[in-house]
């Protein structure tokens, strides 16, 4: 069904990352756009890639359970200041070819900047969406500040994944009008009714000892989602019963640093890091989060971490830091545990706490949060935010 047949609906979605990229901003770049083809749009995706030659365009047909859209994905120079401009001059050829009636900027630098200042010379309304710590990298050095003023000011329509995060919007713009877009989960891929056997034999084949605590974590595991809390708190947890950390997805070079740091002084502790590397199938995800005892996102900042909510969908017990607009989703006590982000030091005392509750407490805690997802953070209700926001952008 065309929910949008009465207005022009050829939409450019511009976003740094895009699949098979890894990171937040990829996954909700995905889930986005197949929804904005649900909703009966054209759409066309430019994203950049490390793996093409500088200045190099590739054009893509994806295909999608709700229809196709095509994907352009620009080399990156060594600089931005090489990229952007060539990449004005890709979607210069794009709108002669067939012209966009209106920009969306997927993460506030570059994506954000791009589709602000593209739409500004063609005349076409913008909107952007603020994410994670977007807001915090361009305000702060070596940010750049103006840019990042005027791409708030100058945009048609903001959206913000989290309350929190559009109070920061509304302070820096003096905008009135950010809406937010929360993330939405697939409950159809992130539940917690997997057959037992099944766990079983992943848990087995993962090296993960029958009677091992298995603390949990989904993502890049980099320094902003508290990587270095989560190795205190394996080592902490170890000393009082065996555990082990299972990392759902990737580390980035410097998390690998940390690691074999951390291995010096506490090698049995490093020695249980189970890391499976990238996995591009969420209902895989899905299966590693319903292994974990705990589910762990002690991050330093945040906007609203799609992780979190996967695993909160999977039923799992989880302890989160109050970053961004984590207190948004979870209650402490009811639907999880919340530690102050200035007490990250004590999370391996909230696991340990946590652990100590009867398993049927924690069970109970954990479909309570899977209730509240699939009630107020599917993707029926993430489309029916995304189609008032863009009933509002087409009618500028």
């Amino acid at each position: 069904m065309n929910l949008l047949a009465r207005s022009p609906n050829r939409l450019l979605f511009i976003s740094e990352r895009f699949p098979p990229d890894v990171g937040g901003v990829s996954r909700s770049a995905d889930r986005l756009t197949q929804s904005l083809v649900q909703l009966g749009l054209s759409l066309e995706v430019l994203t950049w890639s490390r793996y093409l030659q500088p200045g190099e365009v590739m054009r893509q047909a994806v295909d999608t359970p709700s229809g196709s859209l095509s994907v352009h994905r620009v080399g990156l120079y060594r600089q931005w200041d090489m990229t952007l401009p060539h990449t004005l001059n890709v979607l210069d050829w794009l709108h002669d070819d067939q012209p966009f009636q209106a920009v969306w900027g997927h993460y506030l630098f570059p994506a954000a900047f791009v589709a602000v200042w593209f739409a500004q010379l063609k005349g076409l309304p913008s909107l952007v969406s603020a994410r994670g710590n977007d807001v915090d990298r361009a305000m702060f050095p070596p940010g750049d500040f103006a840019r990042l003023q005027w791409t708030l000011a100058q945009a048609t329509q903001i959206a913000a994944v989290s309350q929190n995060m559009a109070h920061k919007v509304q302070c820096l713009s003096q905008r009135q009008d950010v809406q937010v877009l929360h993330n939405g989960v697939n409950t159809d891929e992130f539940h917690a009714n997997w057959p037992p056997d099944d766990l079983a034999q992943l848990r087995q084949s993962l090296g993960i000892a029958p009677q091992e605590t298995v603390l949990g974590f989904s993502g890049e595991l980099r320094e902003k989602k508290g990587q270095r809390f989560l190795l205190q708190t394996l080592a902490q947890v170890q000393q009082v019963r065996p555990a082990c950390l299972l990392v759902i997805g990737e580390v980035r070079p410097s998390a690998q640093t940390l690691i074999e740091s951390f291995a010096n002084d506490h090698p049995q502790a490093a020695d249980r890091i189970v890391i499976t590397g990238h996995l591009p199938d969420p209902k895989a995800v899905a299966r590693h989060l319903s292994l974990c005892d705990v589910y762990l996102q002690p991050s330093l900042w945040e906007g609203l971490p799609n992780a979190l909510l996967e695993a909160m969908a999977c039923e799992r017990c989880c302890i989160a830091s109050d970053a961004g607009g984590i207190p948004e989703v979870m209650e402490s006590g009811k639907t999880g545990f919340l530690l102050p982000r200035s007490q990250l030091h004590h999370l391996g005392d909230a696991v340990l706490e946590c652990l100590s509750l009867p398993l049927s407490e924690r069970q109970e805690i954990g479909k309570r949060a899977g209730n509240l997802i699939r009630t107020r953070f599917s993707l029926m209700q993430e489309q029916t935010q995304l189609k008032a926001l863009l009933q509002g952008l087409y009618r500028q």
